[in-house]
C-alpha cells in the first residue's frame, strides 16, 4: 500500500514538473523530427544554429516547442552554409508536415521564389507569417486566404506582383497586415473593411490605383494606415474619420485631390499625419488642430493648398516636426517662439508666401526652414540652423530683389520697409553674362558637395571593410576571375537557376512597354547595354538594359544572370525578368527606381523660376552611403566566394522612392577565390594588386 502511495505521489510530481515545464520536453513526433531535417538541408541550415543528434525543441535555435510538437519556427538572422549560399530557393516543403505551426518568421532570410499555394492548405494552425525582405517573387495566393486562425501577415520588401486576393478578406482575426515596398497593382479592395480586428494595415511603396475605400472607416481598430507611395486618386474620404484609435496616417505621394477633410477632427489620439506630395487644395480647417492634442508630427508638403495657418498649430507643444513646404500658404506668423519644445523641433515652412517680419527667438529650433519666402527686416547675424534664402530680410545673402519684394508687399497693400538699407539682392544680369555666373555657381557647387560625399562614401565603406575583415579566415592563394559566362546557354561548370531570375518576358511585351525602343524612352547609354525606361501592361513601371551581344567582347549579361541566381538582398536592384530569345539581342527587366542613380541625385534642378540646384541634405547622403557600404559589405563578405563589384561610382548607385540604395551595373562583377584580405581601394578602382 505503501507502494503503491508512493508511486502515485511520484506520478502527480512528475506530472505538476511537466505541466510547468512543458516547453522542456522533447521532440516526440518522429514525423516532425524529419521534417525539420529535412528543412534544414532544403534551406542549408549551419550546424552552429541546429545541430544535429541534439533535441531541437531545447537546443535548436529559433525552434518553439509546446508538449513535444513544433509550434514555432524563426530563422531571422540565420545564415546559410557555404553550399547553401550559392543557390537558395523557397525551399520550405517539410513545413506542411508541422500541422501544429503557428508562427514562422523568417524575415530578412532569403527565400527566392514564391509562396507556396499549400501554404494556406496545409499550415492552418498558423497564426504568424513573416516574409518580410525574403526577396520573394510572384504573387500572394489566394489561398492564404484559408489561415483562419492568422493573426499577422508580413510580407513587404519583396518582388510580389499582381493585385492584392480578395481572399485574405476570410481572416477575420487578422490584426496586421503588411504588404509594403512590393509591385502589386490594382485597387485597395473595399471588403477589407470586413477585417474587424486589424490595428495595423501599411500598404505603401506599391503601384497600387483607385479611390481609398471609404469602407476603410469601419476599421474601428485600426491604429496604424499607410497607404503612401502608391498611384491612389479621389478626395480622402470623410469616413477616416470614424477611425477613433487612429494614431498614424500616411497617404503621401499618391495622386489624391480635394481639401483636408474637416473631419478628421474627431481622431482625438493621432500623433502623425503625413499627406504630402498630393494635389491636395484649399484651406485648413480652422477648429482641426485644436482638437488633435497628442500630434506630434504633421507634414503637408508638396501640395496646393492655400490660406493662412490656424494660429493654434503654432503653439501646439507636443509638434516636433511641422512640414508645409511647397504650398500657397500666407500670412503672418503669429510666434514661431510660442513652441515650448521648439529646442527639439524641425520646422520646414519654405516655398510659401509667408512675410513680416522675424525674431531672434526662431534661433531657437533645432532646424527651421524659412527660404522662399517674404519675411523682411533685419535679423541677428548669429542665427544657427535656420534657412533664409530667398526673403526680403536685410544683411543677409541671396534674398529675393527690391523690386520683387516691393510688389509683393504692394499687392497686399502693405509697405516694404528695409529699414533705409539697400537691399543685398542685386539687378539681374544682362545676357550672358548672367548665364555665365550661374553655371559658375553649379560647378563649383557640384564639385565641392560631389568631392564631400564621395570622401564621405569612401570612408563609411572602408570602417565597414575593415570591421568585417576582421572576421575572415585568410584563405589559400589569390586569384579574381570572373563569374563564369557565356552564351544564352551557360558553360559547362556553370549552373544558372532560371527560376530565381524573375518573370521571362516576350520581346513583343518589351516592345511594347517601351514604345519599340523609342529615343524618347532611353535613359542613357550603358557600356554593357542601353537603358530604357517602360510601363508594363499592369502599369507597373520598369527599366529595361538592352544589349546587342555582337558589340560586346564577353558576353556581360550572363554576368549578371549568374550573379543574381546565386545572390539576392536588399542592397541590389531588383531583377524583375528577362528576354533571351533573340539571337543578337539580350534583354534584362530591373526594377524602376524613382530617384534615378547617385550622380543625378546628388544636386537636381527645382521647379522655381530661377532654375536653381537642390542639393541632397546630408542626412540622405549619409543614409546613401551607408547603404552603399551595405551592399559592397555583403558581396564582399557574405557571398561565397567573395563578389567584387568593380564598377562602383555615383552612377551605380541607384535610390528608390525613399532614398534607398540598390546597388546596379552588375555585369562587370567578379568572383574572388583566396585571399579576401586585399586593398579595398584596389577592389573599388579595379588596380591590380
Amino acid at each position: 500500500m505503501a507502494d503503491q502511495r508512493s508511486i502515485l505521489e511520484f506520478a502527480i510530481l512528475f506530472l505538476l514538473f511537466q505541466s510547468a515545464f512543458g516547453q522542456q520536453v522533447p521532440l516526440s513526433s518522429g514525423t516532425e523530427l524529419i521534417a525539420l531535417y529535412n528543412l534544414r538541408s532544403s534551406l542549408g541550415l549551419r550546424s552552429k544554429d541546429w545541430p544535429r543528434k541534439v533535441d531541437p525543441c531545447s537546443q535548436w535555435a529559433g525552434v518553439q516547442c509546446q508538449n513535444g510538437r513544433v509550434v514555432g519556427i524563426n530563422i531571422s538572422g540565420f545564415k546559410r552554409t557555404r553550399l547553401g549560399r550559392q543557390n537558395p530557393q523557397f525551399s520550405v516543403d517539410a513545413l506542411a508536415n508541422l500541422t501544429l505551426l503557428a508562427t514562422f518568421n523568417a524575415s530578412g532570410f532569403l527565400l527566392p521564389g514564391s509562396i507556396p499555394d499549400w501554404f494556406g492548405q496545409r499550415l492552418g494552425a498558423l497564426q504568424v507569417l513573416d516574409l518580410r525582405s525574403c526577396s520573394v517573387i510572384g504573387s500572394i495566393p489566394s489561398s492564404l486566404g484559408n489561415l483562419t486562425t492568422l493573426s499577422s501577415l508580413y510580407l513587404s520588401d519583396n518582388r510580389l506582383a499582381g493585385i492584392i486576393p480578395t481572399t485574405l478578406v476570410q481572416l477575420s482575426r487578422l490584426s496586421v497586415l503588411e504588404l509594403s515596398q512590393n509591385s502589386l497593382t490594382g485597387p485597395i479592395p473595399s471588403s477589407f473593411s470586413s477585417l474587424v480586428n486589424l490595428t495595423f494595415l501599411d500598404l505603401s511603396s506599391n503601384f497600387l490605383s483607385g479611390p481609398i475605400p471609404p469602407a476603410l472607416g469601419t476599421l474601428s481598430n485600426l491604429q496604424i494606415l499607410n497607404l503612401s507611395s502608391n498611384s491612389l486618386s479621389s478626395p480622402i474620404p470623410v469616413q477616416l474619420g470614424d477611425l477613433s484609435q487612429l494614431v498614424d496616417l500616411d497617404l503621401s505621394s499618391n495622386s489624391l485631390s480635394g481639401s483636408f477633410p474637416s473631419d478628421l477632427k474627431g481622431l482625438k489620439r493621432l500623433k502623425k499625419v503625413v499627406v504630402g506630395n498630393n494635389f491636395l487644395v484649399g484651406t485648413l480647417p480652422e477648429n482641426l488642430f485644436s482638437s488633435l492634442t497628442q500630434l506630434q508630427y504633421l507634414a503637408l508638403n508638396g501640395n496646393n493648398f492655400s490660406g493662412s495657418l490656424p494660429d493654434f498649430l503654432w503653439s501646439r507643444p507636443e509638434l516636433r516636426f511641422l512640414d508645409i513646404s511647397n504650398n500657397n500658404f500666407t500670412g503672418i506668423i503669429p510666434s514661431l517662439s510660442s513652441n515650448a519644445n521648439a529646442t527639439t523641433a524641425v520646422f520646414n515652412i519654405s516655398q510659401n508666401q509667408f512675410y513680416g517680419t522675424l525674431t531672434s527667438l526662431i534661433g531657437r529650433f533645432s532646424s527651421i526652414d524659412l527660404s522662399s519666402n517674404y519675411f523682411q527686416g533685419q535679423v541677428p547675424a548669429t542665427l544657427r540652423n535656420v534657412s533664409l534664402r530667398d526673403n526680403c530680410l536685410q544683411n543677409v545673402e541671396k534674398q529675393r530683389s527690391l523690386e520683387d519684394c516691393r510688389s509683393f508687399y504692394a499687392r497686399r497693400g502693405l509697405s516694404f520697409d528695409n529699414f533705409g538699407v539697400p537691399n543685398l539682392a542685386q539687378p539681374p544680369l544682362s545676357g550672358q553674362s548672367q548665364k555665365s555666373n550661374k553655371q559658375l555657381k553649379y560647378i563649383l557647387a557640384g564639385v565641392f558637395g560631389g568631392l564631400g560625399f564621395i570622401v564621405l562614401l569612401v570612408f563609411v565603406i572602408i570602417m565597414i571593410l575593415r570591421t568585417c575583415q576582421r572576421t575572415v579566415v585568410a584563405q589559400r592563394g589569390i586569384g579574381v576571375g570572373p563569374v563564369p559566362a557565356g552564351g544564352s546557354t551557360p558553360p559547362a561548370g556553370v549552373s544558372i537557376n532560371f527560376s530565381n531570375l524573375g518573370e521571362k518576358f516576350t520581346y513583343e511585351q518589351l516592345l511594347r512597354a517601351t514604345g519599340d525602343f523609342s529615343d524618347s524612352n532611353m535613359i542613357k547609354h550603358g557600356h554593357s547595354g542601353n537603358l530604357f525606361r517602360g510601363m508594363l501592361e499592369g502599369g507597373i513601371p520598369i527599366v529595361i538594359k538592352r544589349i546587342d551581344v555582337r558589340s560586346l567582347k564577353k558576353d556581360s549579361y550572363m554576368v549578371e544572370l549568374d550573379l543574381f541566381s546565386r545572390v539576392s538582398h536588399t542592397r541590389l536592384v531588383p531583377l524583375l525578368g528577362h528576354c533571351l530569345e533573340h539571337e543578337n539581342e539580350k534583354l534584362l527587366v530591373y526594377k524602376y527606381m524613382p530617384n534615378g542613380d547617385l550622380s543625378s541625385s546628388l544636386f537636381r534642378k527645382t521647379n522655381s523660376e530661377d532654375d536653381s540646384l537642390q542639393s541632397l541634405d546630408w542626412i540622405t547622403r549619409l543614409k546613401i552611403a551607408t547603404g552603399a557600404a551595405e551592399g559592397l559589405s555583403y558581396l564582399h563578405h557574405e557571398c561565397t566566394p567573395p563578389i567584387v563589384h568593380r564598377d562602383v561610382q555615383a552612377s551605380s548607385i541607384l535610390l528608390d522612392d525613399k532614398f534607398e540604395v540598390r546597388l546596379g551595373s552588375l555585369s562587370e562583377a567578379c568572383s574572388q577565390e583566396g585571399d579576401t584580405h586585399q586593398n579595398v581601394i584596389t577592389r573599388l578602382l579595379r588596380l591590380p594588386q
